[in-house]
């Protein structure tokens, strides 16, 4: 497949890796000559120096036999422009734009009325990077700043990511002598240590460090979450340091969920854990972002202060916080602040970090929680590149060496009708969750796979495409 990326930038770099990683063949354009420079250095794929939204240019790149153009530079402007400009001659080209500003956002008034023959804008899908950090954000905090949660619609079922503590139940296990020993039924899909991220078989053995994705029903994550030697904190005060945008938006989640509204009222096991209506307060040394804030927010606590200042830190009493969320555009000073806190006794702290590679050094410093909004954008852009059958993409580890992918199985994919042990490849992939029409369940070797399942499975980046293909997704 052919895609071409408008911004080398952070996101724009990482996505054309991805997809050239896929095999696809990508076409990166960007005017700034630094940036082409070190994509040109470290990619390989045709790196264009020219201005995005120019016509001759992207016919010269191939636009009218690409399957998707995806814009990221910068301005939103440059992104909405450049995918009308594309639609308006080339409809069948799919065309995806991250767009920052809420404000051109269309409500569903607008969309209601909207009549076109074609997507408002000339855009297939808008990408708005602040919401879906603030949604990973919350997830992990609904589910006391656990590392990692994947909520699937319509599910009891959970994904969560914790690591094993020393001296507890999984500290030494090997994996198949903990499934018999646990009356939960639970898959142990993948485990990240130093070394590797991996795949798990009967055979792997745990250690203390090692970060695990465990999935199972709600209900029994607790239970699971003791054996790991972790213990979800109650979340009573929680700090948001950050004003902006996502920090804002992360704010609006919380006093919705205070107010039993929202996302958070879906995670009923979990309800203990901030049944207290947490405290929640604001902090940010820019006085116009606290102002606007404490304007937007008049029920919660809002500091125009720096947060590193020990004499505001002592007179606020923010040691005593349950837990710290630090989402400034500062990434650095998000991972600073968050060992800071942790070394002064907060329970729990979260950072907004710019790549994977930042959230590992995040973690390993003290942050429990590191979500990187690079690979967060990337995945949500993937999930709307791999196919009329994928409804998402979520990528573990520092190079997306794992993907899971949710798809839903057309009439016409080669694993219709049959049995999960006839399409298994152990080691490659693994089918961690099945939708039939009775619901979601953990399949069995002898689960028959059917026209409109909704599928679940976890595979090694580097096999996705050939195992989406089998599945019934695209090439990508």
């Amino acid at each position: 497949m052919k895609f071409i990326v408008i911004g080398a930038g952070l996101t724009g770099f990482q996505l054309a890796k991805r997809l050239i990683d896929g095999k696809n063949d990508v076409v990166l354009i960007d005017n700034n000559a630094e940036s082409v420079r070190q994509a040109d250095a470290r990619l390989d794929c045709m790196v264009v120096q020219a201005n995005g939204n120019d016509l001759g240019i992207l016919e010269k790149a191939g636009i009218a036999d690409a399957d998707a153009m995806i814009a990221v530079t910068d301005s939103d402007e440059v992104n909405m422009i450049t995918c009308s400009l594309v639609d308006s001659l080339y409809p069948s080209v799919l065309k995806i734009a991250r767009v920052r500003n809420e404000e051109y956002y269309p409500d569903k008034e607008m969309l209601g009325a909207w009549k076109g023959s074609r997507p408002m804008y000339g855009i297939d899908f808008m990408v708005h990077p602040d919401s879906e950090v603030a949604s990973v954000i919350c997830d992990s905090v609904f589910h006391g700043a656990v590392n990692e949660v994947l909520q699937f619609e319509d599910s009891d079922f959970a994904l969560v990511s914790v690591t094993v503590g020393e001296r507890c139940p999984l500290d030494g296990a090997r994996l198949q002598d903990i499934r018999r020993g646990s009356a939960r039924e639970f898959v142990l899909c993948y485990v990240e240590n130093a070394e590797v991220t991996s795949i798990p078989s009967g055979e792997t053995v745990l250690q203390a460090g090692d970060r695990v994705g465990i999935l199972a029903e709600k209900e029994s994550l607790p239970e699971l979450f003791r054996l790991a030697g972790f213990a979800p904190v109650p979340i009573r005060k929680v700090a948001v340091v950050g004003a902006g945008r996502i920090g804002t938006q992360i704010a609006e989640k919380l006093l919705e969920r205070k107010k039993g509204r929202g996302p958070g009222r879906l995670f009923s096991p979990f309800r203990s854990l901030t049944a207290s209506a947490p405290v929640v307060s604001i902090i940010d040394k820019n006085p116009e972002l606290a102002q606007e804030a404490s304007g937007r927010f008049p029920d919660v606590h809002v500091f125009n202060a720096d947060v590193t200042d020990e004499g505001f830190v002592a007179e606020e009493g923010l040691a005593d916080y349950d837990l710290f969320i630090s989402v400034t555009h500062n990434h650095e000073l998000n991972m600073v602040t968050s060992a800071y806190f942790k070394a002064l006794g907060v329970r729990k702290t979260v950072s907004l970090v710019g790549s994977a590679t930042m959230a590992a050094i995040a973690r390993s410093i003290g942050s429990d929680v590191a979500v990187p909004i690079k690979e967060t954008v990337v995945d949500c852009i993937l999930g709307h590149l791999r196919g009329r059958a994928v409804q998402s993409v979520h990528t573990f580890g520092e190079e997306g060496d794992l993907e899971i992918v949710e798809a839903v199985i057309p009439e016409d994919a080669p694993v219709c009708g049959r049995m999960l042990k006839d399409v298994a490849r152990p080691g490659e992939f693994l089918v961690l969750l099945v939708k039939k029409e009775s619901g979601y369940a953990i399949p069995v070797g002898d689960t028959v796979l059917e026209a409109g399942d909704c599928v679940i499975f976890i595979v090694h980046g580097e096999e996705s495409g050939g195992i989406l293909q089998q599945f019934g997704g695209g090439k990508v």
